[in-house]
């Protein structure tokens, strides 16, 4: 792809509110992927379901006002706006209750959305969308009919999967971006041989016939495999304020970096960066000019 040229990407699946303690907040891993994507120059259309109420109300207004095209977010009568009661613990780490069903269960096929998909650079979809039977049939009818580059961002949280769907999301494909504890227990449904971390990357890679997969670290970096060569970074210090859409914008900014023709390492390096800084700021979507990351890199 031309350096200049815009990226296009769609994503799907869950769109909801982020409640915490004692604030709530706009988020859903694949509108947090959407929306840093956008930031980063990328034209973006959002896939998802929300329902007849201020809530969803809220969220469609506020990805528009963020450059995301909305045209394709749904409504779904008779279900609410998905909600997730966030826990913090004294690492910054979260813990999720989420709410079943939600109107992005409900994701309807639209056949304006194939011809959207088809069009695009990439396709970014996550498992937790697919836990409702709605939205998991509309998933799997847009990847068996689009050859649309596809990035699967497995997002395990129990009891919202199968092993057999993840497999299935897994072969159908090009990307797959995991984290250490999704890949262990991934590999390990997979009956894999192995102990050690790249053994186990190209272990899935064989089975999936899937050329790239990355694995985030948490504060430990990420590898990212790519045309059967390892690339590592070692993470980037930080005070960690909450850990909530941190994965999700560093999979926007190695996608937004991979697809503009950047190299794998400068790519990583990038995406490594920019997965701090929102560990580092509260809720999943502070606004991070490049000015700020690149001096944030050089420190």
């Amino acid at each position: 792809m031309a350096k200049d040229k815009k990226i296009k990407a769609v994503s799907f699946g869950e769109v909801l509110w982020d409640v915490f303690p004692t604030h709530k907040k706009i988020g859903g891993a694949p509108l947090n992927v959407a929306l840093r994507m956008s930031s980063l120059g990328a034209e973006v259309t959002m896939v998802s379901s929300v329902g007849t109420d201020e809530d969803g109300d809220a969220i469609v207004s506020y990805a528009a006002e963020n450059g995301v095209n909305t045209d394709f977010i749904q409504q779904s009568k008779g279900y609410k706006t998905g909600i997730v009661q966030v826990m913090i613990n004294e690492k910054g780490n979260a813990s999720y209750d989420i709410l079943y069903p939600s109107a992005w269960d409900k994701i309807q096929v639209e056949e304006q959305l194939l011809k959207k998909i088809s069009k695009a650079d990439v396709f970014v979809f996550g498992s937790l969308s697919a836990r409702g039977e709605d939205s998991r049939a509309t998933l799997l009818h847009l990847l068996e009919n689009t050859n649309t580059y596809k990035v699967f961002d497995v997002n395990l949280r129990a009891p919202y999967y199968t092993f057999d769907l993840l497999n299935e999301l897994m072969q159908k494909a090009d990307f797959i971006k995991l984290n250490d504890e999704e890949l262990l227990e991934i590999s390990q449904k997979m009956n894999s041989p192995y102990h050690s971390f790249e053994q186990n990357i190209q272990f899935i890679a064989e089975q999936t016939k899937t050329k790239q997969i990355c694995v985030t670290k948490g504060p430990f970096g990420a590898v990212l495999y790519h045309k059967e060569k390892f690339y590592y970074n070692s993470g980037y210090f930080i005070k960690v304020a909450d850990t909530v859409g941190a994965g999700d914008s560093f999979l926007a900014s190695l996608l937004s970096k991979l697809l503009k023709g950047k190299s794998p390492q400068k790519a990583l390096n990038f995406a490594c960066a920019v997965g701090a800084l929102v560990a580092g700021s509260e809720g999943a979507n502070p606004e991070l000019t490049k000015e700020a990351i690149k001096k944030y890199m050089m420190l």
